[in-house]
C-alpha cells in the first residue's frame, strides 16, 4: 500500500464517491471502483446511468461531491488538474478533433503542450498513425472532414496515446460510426490494446461490444454500481439489470433499451 491507503496495484480507486448538482440530484452515488494498472474496464448502462459522469470524475473535469479519488496511487486531489489531465488520454465520438487543424497538428497536440523537440513530436506522429492502421503519407496533412467516421476515431487513439499516457478513457468512441465499422474498430481497438498495455476505461451500452473486448463489466444503474463481472459471470447473473441487457443481447437488438438522459449525461 502507498502511504495515502490506496493500493499499488490499482491505476484507478474510487472509495465511496458520490456526485450531486446543486439541484440535489445525484448522478453518482457512492461508487466503490478499481482499474488495475494495464487492465482494460468496461463501464457498461442505459443513457443516464452515470457512465460519463464516472469519465468526468476519473479524469478531474467535475469533483466529487463525497469520497476520494485516487490516480496512480495518489489522492486525485494531491495532482496538479492540467498534469493530471495529460497523464490520461481521452477518446470520445467522432474522436473530438479540431476542425480546423490537420491530422499531424491534433496527434501532436499534447507533446507540443510538453515541449517535446520538433523531430521528436514528427516521429511520434508518424508511429501513432501507423499504430492505428493509418499511412502518415497519405493522412498526416488531411483536416478531420476529409477523414471518414471510423479514420476519424483511429485518429482519436492515436492523438490520445501520442504523449504516452498511463490511463486512457473512452467513452462510446464508436458509437458514431454505422454498425459494420464499429464491429471492425472493436476487434482493432482490443488487439490494440493488447499491445500499448494501458490503463483502459471503456464506456459503451452495447453490451455486444462489452463482450466483444473480453474485459471485465462493471455496469451501472441510475448512478450506482450495480456489479463488476467477468463476461461469464455477467451472462449467468440473475441481476434483473444485468438480465436485461442479456435479453436485448438474446433479442437481436445491438444494445440494450435506453432511458431518456438526464442533464446530457450517459
Amino acid at each position: 500500500m502507498t502511504p495515502s491507503g490506496a493500493s499499488n496495484e490499482n491505476a484507478i480507486e474510487m472509495r465511496s464517491v458520490s456526485y450531486r448538482l446543486e439541484t440535489a440530484r445525484t448522478l453518482i452515488d457512492s461508487m466503490d471502483l478499481a482499474v488495475k494498472r494495464g487492465e482494460m474496464l468496461i463501464v457498461l448502462g442505459r443513457s443516464g446511468s452515470g457512465k460519463t459522469t464516472t469519465l468526468r470524475l476519473i479524469n478531474g473535469l467535475v469533483k466529487p461531491t463525497a469520497g476520494e479519488i485516487f490516480i496512480e496511487g495518489r489522492r486525485q486531489t494531491d495532482w496538479d488538474p492540467i498534469q493530471l489531465r495529460r497523464n490520461i488520454g481521452y477518446v470520445i465520438q467522432e474522436g473530438g478533433l479540431f476542425p480546423h487543424w490537420t491530422v499531424e497538428r491534433n496527434i501532436a497536440l499534447v507533446p507540443r503542450l510538453e515541449a517535446w523537440p520538433e523531430p521528436r513530436v514528427r516521429d511520434r506522429v508518424r508511429e501513432m498513425l501507423s499504430l492505428v492502421g493509418l499511412d502518415a503519407a497519405e493522412f498526416a496533412g488531411r483536416l478531420p472532414h476529409e477523414l471518414s467516421g471510423g479514420q476519424r476515431q483511429r485518429v482519436g487513439v492515436a492523438r490520445a496515446l501520442a504523449a504516452d499516457p498511463p490511463i486512457l478513457l473512452m467513452d462510446e468512441p464508436f458509437g458514431a460510426v454505422d454498425p459494420v465499422t464499429g464491429s471492425e474498430l472493436e476487434d482493432e481497438f482490443r488487439a490494440l490494446a493488447e499491445r500499448v498495455g494501458k490503463t483502459i476505461v471503456f464506456v459503451t451500452h452495447n453490451l455486444r461490444a462489452a463482450l466483444l473486448l473480453r474485459a471485465r463489466i462493471a455496469l451501472l444503474a441510475a448512478g450506482h454500481l450495480v456489479g463488476v463481472y467477468s463476461p461469464g459471470e455477467f451472462l449467468r447473473s440473475s441481476n434483473p439489470e444485468v438480465r436485461s441487457f442479456v435479453a436485448s443481447l438474446s433479442s437481436g437488438r445491438e444494445s440494450s433499451p435506453e432511458l431518456p438522459a438526464q442533464g446530457g449525461e450517459s
